[in-house]
């Protein structure tokens, strides 16, 4: 046969030619839109003979692709000089007349390729060194051959493999006929030319690219492991992206990893498989690359040159994807909602420190009973860097039926949630309902509960008083920062690309039926009220359960369905009828209540046509309703049924009818603190300065994580006052029965209230609380790096007057005299003095006995425009007397014996006043240091008004003081003393010396 093709040499030289050699190289079977083909490459006998490329295209000879076998001989018949679009080399490509014939070793001889290279091709390639030299000297990646036995599938739609239980193959740079389905374990491949990774994340890696070849040698008899047919549907997303996006293999197992994290979170009983990891019909991108693509546009950005598939094939020194290699850290994870929720918790207990929380010495004063109910309620939060790798939280947003929250779901759980639009605005749109929400900038919030009875602050290490343990865990985050991706139909294959409008699953298509726009004015608490409801043939016993109210207005009549659109509202009977609405939500259809808020539009829709035209102008005429119309006075009333939706309104287009947008009504600050009467109702915005849990003291049962449902909180405010750069505190009791607390509600956080009970203690301060009636929502969220701001520098007479002002400043000032001091022991649990160490009540022993000393001074202060009453306590009294700690601790000592010791001077220069048996050289100790320098000298005086500003009582008016300047009396007004509290007293600076 080498023979007669000799004979024939010199007729095809100038058209046609013959090539015969030993097949050195065979790539791959490359698809692309317009055609398929392979490239091999046949070597002559000298190992210095450039191999010669031949590319086949024919459809007819793709064939020979499973036929060809390296090592071995071949002739090809009929070849031609081509050139290819993108590479600059001209090659050998095949012909409709080719053929491939084998040739025998005898006749290798007599072919001489570098002859006809030279002969023939007018740019002949050059003899390149060798690629694995290439690849050794510049990379640590090699390429070998390889034959072994795959083992296991690791990951079918992204073709990873085992490879003899040592050894990884991925063949997703290849592309295998049939998405690789025959490579099932017991199958054994040969793999020619493909580069070989030392270890990637642990373990080494043989990875073949266009240029190499899988062979398929044994065919297996065992059973494929069991997969669904949809398992190989990724196969579609996986190529996408690696080819479009030239992905590196680090950055391929990565985003093959997220793939199959996102699938076991979503598929199948949330997401159909085939909706997750195909690709649209149209080319736009499936579920799957929206879910990934902020991602990997940081690391792999879009628009990148298109691979030259040709050059990968055939150049030397070979360049592809897979040399680029290099290790990559895991941008980001997709973790399992439950796992996460676990494991957010699992790190807020693990550093969950009683001793942290109370920090010294302030502890070491504080009562059992204090202390306890400082540790009952804590929280802490978490931001995606505290993890790693940093966790994007994926999931459908649900509205909960039984507690009123927004949640995050995935097949694993569900995580509360709660999402803002913008600083200030509120959450109006449900149709983001069923929604996948891709949030990668968020806050987890982990509250904690404790139940404990620490004796003292000594006992504070150990955890075996800590009697029960409560989690409440949340994420906080803004729609601006996350990705809303609508659900698609089962149907469709692909996502909607219009935005979100995904509906509540009984909705198919536009809703039918009549709706009618309704101005929201007021919205009351999610609570468990009792409710009758007539049900068959008469009504029902009363039911505790959850629900709430709304209030509003009709704003036109009915509008029923026009095509894809509402039609005109009908018209009124009588359009000067007040039309006001009442609206019950209880059962399934509290999941509206985070959507419902005053002041906004929204569309109520029936979608049953069946139900009674005349339904949005009556109300149900159940007894419930009719006795809430007597109770309220509204028009109508109406129980919002399951099926009923609601949307945010949209006014335009109806004759008459403009947009009505109604702010927040906000009380003014006269109002809030002195203008109304006790029992009045305010309304405002703050910010949360502190929460505690209203835990009583004794006598109530706490039942499990419950604490805060059954006793409610103290939300301390601060109120911004006009002209003023101080802001002004109040407290807020949310009291029991009011679950589910509303999420949130977190020191930092801006929040407003509405309809708020005005109330004036005892003491004449002013506080409010939370009823039924009343409403919540949060503006924004608590920031993450909160701003310190300092306080103002004052002079005591500019805080003199009865405007709300400033509540906490510094003042330099002098300490003119001492006017008491009180030190003393008392009994840990119910506060009795303590003589020798010892409780002195007077009744059943208590169950401890520890003993914690108290202290208080008061110190007449001025600074030359006014004078106050400064009031420090406990640890301020040893900075007040100039004492260091040991000298401190030494003077408490000696008062533990007689258990108090008090002095009082009345007035200056007259005889102190002692209390507490105790001897002589105490009282002279205490006696001569208040009348030292060491404590009558100048201060700086950090301090809060006793007399605080929500404190409804009138300020003295200014009285007349006599002077006796030597012979010359003085008569003057002298504004009263101020009272302040200390909160902490340091050294004045010292005087700036300007130089000359």
């Amino acid at each position: 046969m080498a023979s007669q093709l000799l004979q024939h040499r010199s007729k095809f030289r100038r058209q046609q030619l013959h090539v015969a050699g030993q097949l050195v190289r065979l790539s791959t079977l490359v698809k692309t839109h317009q055609k398929t083909y392979f490239i091999l490459s046949l070597g002559g006998p000298s190992s210095t003979t450039a191999p010669m490329p031949v590319i086949v295209q024919i459809p007819n000879q793709l064939v020979w692709h499973h036929a060809l076998r390296p090592n071995c001989s071949y002739v090809l018949t009929n070849l031609q000089i081509s050139t290819i679009r993108g590479f600059s080399r001209r090659i050998w490509t095949t012909t409709p007349s080719s053929d491939l014939m084998s040739l025998d070793p005898e006749h290798i001889q007599e072919f001489n390729v570098e002859e006809l290279v030279s002969e023939t091709v007018p740019n002949p390639l050059p003899v390149p060194s060798s690629s694995q030299q290439h690849c050794n000297s510049t990379r640590t990646v090699r390429m070998l051959s390889y034959q072994g036995t795959v083992t296991k599938v690791l990951n079918g739609p992204a073709g990873l493999y085992e490879l003899d239980g040592q050894l990884c193959l991925c063949l997703a740079y290849q592309q295998l006929p049939n998405n690789g389905r025959t490579v099932r374990p017991g199958v054994q491949l040969e793999l020619q030319d493909v580069h070989f990774f030392q270890s990637v994340g642990g373990v080494p890696m043989l990875v073949p690219c266009l240029r190499g070849t899988v062979l398929l040698r044994v065919f297996s008899q065992q059973e494929s492991p069991k997969q669904s047919s949809h398992s190989y549907c990724g196969v579609v997303v996986h190529l996408r992206l690696l080819l479009e996006r030239h992905l590196g293999l680090s950055l391929y197992l990565w985003t093959a990893k997220a793939l199959e994290e996102i699938t076991s979170k979503l598929c199948p009983r949330l997401l159909r498989h085939h909706q997750l990891l195909q690709s649209s019909s149209s080319g736009s991108a499936g579920v799957g690359e929206l879910l990934l693509a902020p991602t990997l546009d940081a690391l792999a950005p879009p628009g990148r040159p298109i691979r030259n598939v040709y050059q990968e094939i055939l150049e030397d020194p070979h360049h592809c994807p897979l040399q680029e290699y290099s290790v990559l850290q895991p941008p980001c994870s997709f973790p399992a909602l439950a796992t996460f929720k676990e494991d957010g918790q699992h790190r807020a207990w693990a550093i969950f420190d009683p001793v942290t929380l109370l920090p010294l010495p302030e502890v070491t004063y504080l009562s059992s009973c204090v202390l306890n109910s400082r540790l009952a309620w804590s929280w802490v939060c978490f931001s995606p860097s505290d993890f790693k790798p940093p966790p994007v939280l994926l999931g459908v947003l649900v509205a909960s039926s039984h507690r009123g929250w927004l949640q995050l779901r995935d097949q694993s759980g569900s995580l509360p949630c709660l999402p803002l639009p913008k600083p200030s605005q509120a959450f109006i749109d449900p149709r983001l309902i069923g929604s996948l929400v891709r949030v990668e900038q968020f806050q987890l919030v982990v509250e904690r509960e404790v139940k404990s009875n620490f004796p003292s602050w000594k006992e504070l290490g150990m955890p075996e008083f800590i009697q029960e343990r409560g989690t409440n865990i949340y994420v906080l985050f803004s729609l601006d920062d996350a990705l809303i991706v609508p659900i698609p139909s089962a149907y469709s294959g692909h996502p909607a690309t219009q935005g979100p409008q995904a509906k509540f699953p009984h909705l198919e298509g536009p809703p039918k039926g009549q709706s009618r726009l309704l101005l929201l004015s007021h919205k009351e608490c999610l609570m468990k009220r009792n409710y009758q409801s007539s049900q068959g043939d008469g009504p029902l016993p009363p039911k505790h359960t959850l629900s709430f109210h709304v209030s509003g207005t009709w704003l036109g009549g009915i509008q029923r369905k026009d095509g894809d659109d509402w039609g005109l509202p009908e018209p009124l009977g009588d359009e000067n009828q007040d039309q006001k609405v009442f609206l019950l939500f209880f059962g399934p259809s509290i999941r509206w209540f985070e959507f419902l808020h005053p002041g906004q539009q929204y569309r109520l829709i029936i979608p049953d046509p069946s139900q009674p035209p005349s339904l949005l102008e009556e109300g149900d005429s159940s007894p419930l309703s009719q006795r809430i119309l007597e109770l309220t006075g509204y028009t109508s009333c109406l129980i919002v049924q399951n099926d009923w939706i609601l949307e945010p309104g949209n006014p335009q287009g109806i004759p008459g009818m403009l947009g009505i947008s109604k702010g927040l009504s906000e009380s003014s600050l006269t109002e809030i603190l002195s203008g109304s009467s006790p029992g009045s109702f305010v309304s405002f915005s703050a910010e949360i300065l502190s929460r505690t849990l209203c835990v009583p003291f004794s006598g109530t049962s706490q039942q499990g994580n419950s604490q805060a449902s059954q006793h409610g909180v103290k939300l301390t405010v601060a109120l911004d006052a006009a002209n003023s750069a101080s802001r002004i505190p109040i407290d807020v009791y949310i009291e029991a029965p009011h679950p589910p607390l509303p999420l949130g509600l977190l020191p930092g956080t801006r929040v407003y209230f509405q309809q708020l009970e005005r109330r004036v203690s005892r003491f004449q301060n002013v506080y409010c609380r939370f009823l039924p009636s009343s409403y919540l929502r949060i503006l924004c969220f608590p920031s993450e790096a909160p701003v310190s701001s300092s306080l103002p520098h004052v002079y005591l007479a500019e805080l003199q007057g009865d405007s709300p002002g400033l509540t906490q400043a510094i003042a330099s000032c002098h300490v003119v005299s001492v006017l008491s001091v009180q030190l003393f022991w008392i009994c840990a649990h119910c506060t009795s003095i303590c003589v020798q160490g010892q409780c002195s009540r007077q009744g059943p022993p208590c169950p401890t006995l520890a003993a914690v000393s108290q202290a208080n001074i008061r110190l007449l202060v001025e600074d030359g425009t006014a004078e106050a009453v400064v009031t420090c306590t406990n640890q301020q009294v040893a900075v007040a007397l100039g004492l260091c700690p040991t000298e401190w601790d030494s003077l408490m000592e000696l008062v533990r014996g007689p258990g108090k010791v008090a002095l009082h001077i009345t007035r200056a220069g007259a005889r102190p006043e002692f209390t507490g048996e105790t001897d002589d050289s105490l009282m002279l100790f205490l006696q001569t240091l208040c009348a030292s320098s060491s404590v009558l000298r100048p201060v700086l005086l950090t301090f809060e008004l006793e007399r605080k500003p929500t404190r409804v009582m009138p300020l003295e008016p200014p009285r007349l003081h006599r002077f006796q300047f030597g012979e010359i009396p003085v008569l003057t007004h002298m504004v009263s003393r101020l009272n302040l509290s200390c909160l902490s007293l340091g050294e004045p600076e010292p005087p700036h010396i300007l130089s000359s």
